[in-house]
């Protein structure tokens, strides 16, 4: 990332920091949940989509089940 900006993120952020900060503390709380909330939510659906993929990956043959010890012991060749 570069200087410029790695400097606009880092004033955007403080420029938010300061925005929360003017807040009353109940709505700093309310803020926090809000977006707790919606981290969950995103992190929610990008595993479903990685779920999806490799559901289809597996459907077409491009991966199959094992467990770790069998994929250990194919990547040594035996």
């Amino acid at each position: 990332m570069s200087m410029l900006i790695a400097t606009r993120l880092g004033s955007g952020f403080d420029r938010a920091l300061a925005t929360v900060e003017s807040l009353a503390l109940d709505d700093q709380e309310a803020l926090v949940g809000v977006v707790q909330k919606r981290i969950a939510a995103a992190r929610l659906a990008a595993l479903t989509r990685e779920v999806a993929a490799n559901r289809r990956d597996y459907r077409q043959g491009k991966a199959r089940r094992g467990t770790a010890a069998e994929l250990v012991a194919e990547l040594r060749g035996a």
